[in-house]
């Protein structure tokens, strides 16, 4: 393999864990077709570049993707030791491999998490999650319960490490007073500029607590030829030309140049592209350039 730059890590709050800068993203394993002798493959790569972090879901995959990374682990168990496992919880699809579902919901009850957390460390062949994740906001999510689930499943030994994803600044804090967050994954991307503006950066900055991303490259849709998009490709474009970087590179670089520190994911089952963003960990853009993607991003300058 060629090499690369090395991924460095960083810890994502006083009390939360460390995490690859860039943490490879498993979602779509069940699309890449890849055998199990491919799929540790895969793992030893992120390795090799520093990327040790791996983040899943039990829905991903249709309930799959976690059994899937489990089964290429098993050929290597010893690489259970260099690597973080986070996963999320709290989201029922309705699927054949879990008939009992009869509509999509969230499920944020002391039984859901627990009897999840269960699930996914069979399904990944490990004994521990170093950090768990509540999916998405529930409405009748209680956060005193949530707050006390997961003091059981560290007491248990299950769970290192606990964190949220897609909450609100205020949905973050009201669980956080009741027990240390490592984190609130949310999307961001030069598509989605959202958490830049209602809180959800600034609250995590302000304790602390830095974001993980998902979605950095807006699944995609930066690299297809797109009339709405086109501008904003063109100048990220440009000054991968005047960093010398790719254009993956550049966006990734942008979004951990917030000084909440972003933790984005990759989508990738290839090592080059996630190579392309462990890069980004190496080089800043200037103020200007910074502002110049934000620009072409939304359309109009700053007010």
């Amino acid at each position: 393999m060629t090499k690369h730059s090395s991924c460095p890590a960083v810890r994502t709050s006083e009390d939360g864990l460390a995490l690859s800068r860039i943490v490879a993203g498993m979602w779509r394993m069940g699309e890449w077709k890849m055998s199990p002798q491919e799929r540790l493959a895969l793992i030893e790569g992120c390795i090799e570049l520093g990327v040790t972090s791996f983040d899943h879901a039990d829905i991903y995959g249709n309930y799959g993707v976690e059994a899937l990374f489990g089964e290429a682990l098993a050929l290597r168990p010893a690489l259970r030791e260099r690597i973080q496992l986070v996963s999320k919880c709290g989201i029922k699809l309705v699927s054949p491999a879990r008939s009992e579902h009869t509509v999509k919901q969230y499920d944020t009850s002391a039984a859901h998490i627990t009897a999840s957390v269960d699930n996914s460390l069979r399904a990944l062949r490990t004994d521990f999650l170093d950090l768990l994740l509540i999916h998405r906001p529930d409405p009748l999510m209680d956060f005193d319960e949530i707050a006390e689930t997961f003091e059981h499943l560290r007491a248990a030994g299950k769970v290192k490490h606990f964190g949220v994803s897609n909450f609100t600044r205020h949905q973050f804090d009201s669980l956080h007073r009741r027990i240390a967050l490592a984190t609130n994954q949310v999307e961001f991307s030069p598509l989605h500029t959202a958490p830049l503006y209602d809180e959800t950066f600034d609250g995590l900055q302000d304790r602390r607590v830095a974001p993980m991303i998902w979605s950095p490259l807006a699944g995609g849709r930066l690299f297809r030829d797109d009339a709405a998009t086109g501008p904003l490709r063109a100048t990220i474009a440009r000054i991968a030309g005047e960093t010398e970087q790719s254009f993956g590179s550049v966006v990734f670089a942008w979004i951990m140049q917030l000084p909440s520190r972003p933790i984005p994911l990759t989508g990738s089952g290839r090592v080059e592209a996630i190579a392309e963003a462990v890069r980004a960990t190496h080089f800043t853009l200037s103020r200007t350039q910074w502002f110049e993607i934000l620009r072409a991003a939304q359309g109009h300058e700053v007010p």
